[in-house]
């Protein structure tokens, strides 16, 4: 039945040989029936379509480091109970996947890492952080329920053709921490169409809220999450729509299907339309370097943003004194990881002003980098170091952006013509972090800088100032004489995708929030504007 279910070819064209280490282990429950159907599954859909091969597991072992990095996700099949207890095990999990890999887990899988014999008591708070939700409160098994398609063009929910749906199984309402300002949800409980169904008045008030996501994405720093409960019953996997939709899931968490992940309770037209240019817009820690990193992450959230760039020099919070660097321990970085997945942001870029040419000094910046889930450094290494660095870039695919100062602060990379001199036959990790501010004030023309750059412009610090000198200041996106519109449209003419447009806000240092969302306003007309020209 499985067989002839199977999905014929995959949604994506995989990018290289992948591998998905399938994880079975129950303690203290006696495991799902699904559970070797669904490895089954998973393995005969790898094999048909070409998009993965799988390794089954029940040995918490394989989560060592070294044998943790052959896999590009790891798929947490029904896992109740506590699955291990090692703590060197649960960091390399967690480094693994806020480094860049992929997560699925269905089912039973949000009770993973708890006691199960003791109530389910969570033992690992970070793991339900992670995949998105706790708890596994259920009425039976045979459940049916009206689903409802939360995201109908997402590639990741393709195979419901746009349709809502019945469905039996059982499913699981969550607790904390679920919440759309953590996930993107994928598939909910129609709550009044599922009241008509069951003949109910109502369905059951389990949440404040009344908000009963089954199946979601998300990204845990730079890690592809995927959560789905619905998968108690052997037969979900021989559903020839169920499995098109799992693995449109695998691919994601394999890092091949790219889809849009900005939470759901941050969703608006603008952040759709950003979406569908592979714009994303987020806040300099810079702008706020005179509050801590944690009180930055919070303004970050108070503007409806979802990403936002760090800064070395920047204390970490008053818990934490200090600055947000290499040094920090396995702890602190939990602590900001934590509290970036409490606000529903993600550190997307880290300013450091130097990294360093030698192998152990630029090993350190990386593992950090690695470890923060950071797409890509600012920074201004010395060009002997730049091979070091390039090196580097590669082993951990992480982007290195040249930042440049006026001519006095980077005698080097100020010019874009001289960034695009020392790049020259260079990894395109290498490329250049766009100051607006101190071009202008240079007598460079943005317009003319990205014409310039073109695909080695990696990521932006935007500014907008009042005037062409020296001395000029910060104002509002639009409202100054930095060409900003027409800046952005060149970017969207030639096609480019930086990691980031940062915001970073140089004026009125503890009183600029006005000045910041006025900035992101007018980011988000003229975005709506491109897209809906991309659209046509």
């Amino acid at each position: 039945r499985i067989e002839a279910a199977l999905p014929p070819t995959a949604p994506a064209k995989p990018l290289k040989p992948r591998k998905l280490l399938i994880f079975e282990l129950n303690v203290g429950y006696g495991g799902h029936a699904s559970i070797p159907t669904a490895s089954c599954a998973f393995t005969l859909m790898g094999k048909r379509t070409g998009a993965f091969e799988t390794v089954i597991s029940r040995d918490p072992a394989v989560f060592a480091p070294e044998s943790l990095k052959q896999f590009d996700a790891v798929f947490f099949n029904n896992t109740v109970g506590n699955c291990f207890e090692d703590p060197g095990l649960r960091q390399s999990l967690i480094e693994f996947v806020y480094g860049g890999g992929g997560l699925m887990g269905m089912h039973g899988t949000s009770v993973a890492f708890t006691r199960w014999t003791e109530g389910a008591k969570d033992d690992w708070p970070e793991f339900g952080c992670m995949l998105g939700a706790r708890g596994a409160n259920h009425t039976d098994a045979n459940e049916p329920v009206l689903l409802k398609l939360e995201d109908p063009t997402n590639p990741m929910t393709a195979a419901f053709g746009g349709q809502d749906f019945e469905y039996r199984d059982e499913f699981f309402r969550f607790g904390e921490p679920y919440s759309r300002n953590r996930v993107r949800v994928l598939l909910s409980m129609d709550n009044e169409r599922t009241a008509k169904l069951q003949e109910q008045e109502a369905v059951p008030k389990l949440r404040e809220d009344d908000d009963y996501a089954l199946a979601w994405v998300r990204n845990y720093g730079r890690g592809r999450v995927f959560y789905s409960t619905i998968a108690h019953n052997p037969r979900v996997f021989w559903d020839a729509k169920m499995l098109q939709f799992y693995l449109a899931a695998a691919q994601f968490a394999l890092g091949d299907l790219p889809a849009p992940t900005v939470p759901s309770a941050k969703l608006t037209s603008a952040i759709r339309a950003q979406e569908k240019l592979g714009w994303r817009l987020g806040i300099e820690a810079y702008t706020f370097h005179k509050y801590t990193f944690f009180e930055a992450v919070d303004k970050t959230a108070e503007l409806g943003l979802p990403y936002m760039g760090g800064l070395s020099f920047q204390k970490v919070s008053a818990e934490i004194p200090k600055n947000l660097d290499p040094q920090l321990t396995d702890d602190e970085l939990k602590a900001i990881r934590l509290k970036l997945d409490s606000a529903g942001v993600r550190l997307l870029t880290y300013y450091i002003q130097d990294i360093p040419g030698d192998g152990p000094g630029c090993k350190q910046v990386f593992e950090f980098g690695r470890k923060l889930g950071i797409e890509t450094f600012m920074s201004e290494p010395a060009p002997a170091a730049l091979d070091t660095v390039e090196w580097f870039c590669d082993q951990y695919d992480i982007k290195v952006a040249l930042h440049n100062h006026d001519q006095k602060g980077s005698p080097v990379y100020w010019r874009p013509e001289n960034i695009l001199e020392v790049c020259k036959g260079r990894s395109k990790r290498l490329g250049s972090c766009g100051d607006m501010g101190y071009w202008m004030r240079s007598g460079i023309d943005p317009v003319e800088a990205v014409r310039t750059l073109k695909d080695r412009l990696l990521t932006i610090q935007m500014h907008d100032l009042n005037e062409l000198t020296p001395d000029s200041h910060d104002v509002p996106w639009g409202t100054g004489v930095g060409k900003t519109e027409a800046f952005l449209k060149e970017i969207y003419a030639l096609g480019i995708q930086p990691v980031m447009f940062g915001l970073e806000y140089s004026y009125d240092w503890l009183d600029s929030m006005p000045e910041c969302a006025e900035s992101a306003r007018f980011f988000d007309k003229v975005s709506l504007e491109l897209a809906g020209e991309n659209a046509r």
